[in-house]
């Protein structure tokens, strides 16, 4: 089993930034590729950034330019920088882990709030 715990969520005013981190741990040996998901209330879950093993990275349209995830092999750690927020952003926002296909190992999620 992999073991996925965020951190660093809160309240930020518009135009500020966070920083998300996921760590990891448990059975992580083959984890090919991390991700952030984000689900706001009345909407769809969707997918804000991933980054693979090699460090190929992939964003949602709506937080290119803005937003960065980054990995931390060393400490199994994944990052999600979030700067220029807007209130459309706010939104629980989830880490996931996938072996293989598909993400199959989920975070408890972190609420992130962002005020105009």
């Amino acid at each position: 089993q992999v073991q996925l715990v965020e951190s660093g969520g809160g309240l930020v005013q518009a135009g500020g930034s966070l920083r998300l981190s996921c760590a990891a741990s448990g059975s992580i040996s083959g984890i090919n590729a991390m991700a952030w998901y984000r689900q706001a209330p009345g909407k769809q879950r969707e997918l804000v950034a991933a980054i693979t093993s090699g460090g190929s990275t992939n964003y949602a349209d709506s937080v290119k330019d803005r937003f960065t995830i980054s990995r931390d092999n060393a400490k199994n750690t994944v990052y999600l920088q979030m700067n220029s927020l807007k209130p459309e952003d706010t939104a629980v926002y989830s880490c996931a882990a996938a072996r293989g296909f598909g993400y199959a190992y989920w975070g408890q999620g972190t609420q992130v709030t962002v005020s105009s």
